[in-house]
C-alpha cells in the first residue's frame, strides 16, 4: 500500500509541474504573437516597407505610404522625378543601405504649423548610407509614422 501512495503522490507532482509547464509555454507564445502584432512593429512594418521601395527606386510605391497630408504638400510626379534626380544626379548612387533608431512613442505630434495635430506617432530616426564618386556620406532624418484610416502612413517633419 506504502509503494502505491508515494508513486500515486509522485504521479501527481508531475502532473502540477506539466501543468505549470505548460501555462508557462501558452504565456509565452501570448507575448510572442502579441509583440508580432503590436502597434510597434506594424509602424516598424511600415518604416521598413517605405525604404525597401526607396532601395529599390520604386518612388511611386513609396509615394503611396505617405500620409494625405505629406501627398498634398508632395505631387506623386514631382517626388517620383526629384527622388531619381536626387539619387541619381546629384549623389550618382542608384541605391542606399538604411538603418533606424529605436521606436519613441509619441501621444501627439505635428508636421507643420499648416496641418493639425496628430495622435499616436510613432518616431525614428532614419540613416540612409550612400557610397558614391564623390565618397561615403549619411543623411539623417527624423520620420514619424502612425495610422490613417486602417493604414500604417508615413510623415516628414516641417517643422
Amino acid at each position: 500500500m506504502r509503494y502505491f501512495y508515494k508513486r500515486n503522490r509522485l504521479l501527481q507532482w508531475k502532473n502540477i509541474i506539466l501543468i505549470f509547464i505548460f501555462i508557462g509555454f501558452l504565456i509565452l507564445l501570448y507575448l510572442f504573437i502579441s509583440s508580432l502584432f503590436s502597434p510597434e512593429k506594424k509602424a516598424e512594418r511600415a518604416l521598413e516597407l517605405f525604404y525597401n521601395y526607396e532601395q529599390t527606386g520604386d518612388f511611386a510605391n513609396s509615394w503611396e505610404l505617405f500620409h494625405s497630408f505629406m501627398k498634398e504638400k508632395l505631387e506623386k510626379n514631382i517626388y517620383m522625378q526629384e527622388r531619381t534626380s536626387m539619387l541619381k544626379e546629384n549623389f550618382g548612387v542608384s541605391s542606399f543601405e538604411y538603418s533606424y533608431s529605436k521606436v519613441e512613442e509619441l501621444p501627439k505630434w505635428r508636421m507643420s504649423d499648416e496641418v493639425p495635430e496628430i495622435l499616436n506617432v510613432y518616431h525614428y530616426t532614419v540613416t540612409q548610407s550612400f557610397s558614391s564618386k564623390y565618397g561615403s556620406f549619411e543623411i539623417r532624418q527624423p520620420v514619424y509614422v502612425t495610422m490613417e484610416g486602417d493604414e500604417w502612413v508615413i510623415l516628414w517633419n516641417y517643422n
